[in-house]
């Protein structure tokens, strides 16, 4: 994504979209946006372009929270919904 460009990521919207900045993967859901990897933002071109997708990707989750800030539960439960699974190995 260039400077100015519409981001196609768009936080807390959906549970599929992704958006990869160098290593960093930044993954949508509903109720968080997870960030895994690294980054390196070097002291380059590609260094500030990296940081400017950074950037634009903290800005619009930030305003997306601020967004409805009153409405926002103290924290959201992470871990629900997941099923036991036998140990094969057990």
């Amino acid at each position: 994504m260039r400077e100015g460009q519409a981001m196609p990521f768009h936080p807390y919207a959906d549970e599929a979209a992704t958006l990869r900045i160098g290593g960093l993967t930044a993954e949508n859901r509903l109720d968080r946006v997870s960030l895994h990897g690294s980054l390196d933002l070097t002291r380059d071109r590609a260094g500030l372009e990296r940081a400017r997708r950074l950037k634009a990707l903290l800005d619009a989750t930030l305003a997306a929270l601020e967004g409805e800030a009153e409405r926002l539960p103290d924290a959201v439960q992470t871990g629900r919904n997941t099923d036991s699974v036998r140990n094969p190995f057990g």
